[in-house]
């Protein structure tokens, strides 16, 4: 295993810095409103549906 041992300090020109620690102001946008998403309630018909379609342990050994 090859330890690389540079040194970790990167030097680099006082305008290349200057442009990466610029101060970045930006604004969310409040007045946007999204659709709700109806949720379905669960009714008696799902239940059914789950208990029919439901494997059982004696499903598995009719084969």
């Amino acid at each position: 295993m090859k330890i690389d041992e540079r040194p970790s300090i990167v030097q680099m020109e006082p305008e290349v810095l200057k442009n990466l620690v610029r101060e970045v102001r930006e604004t969310l946008a409040t007045d946007i409103h999204l659709h709700e998403v109806k949720q379905s309630s669960f009714t008696i018909v799902d239940l059914w549906n789950m208990r029919r379609n439901a494997k059982t342990a004696q499903s598995r050994f009719r084969g």
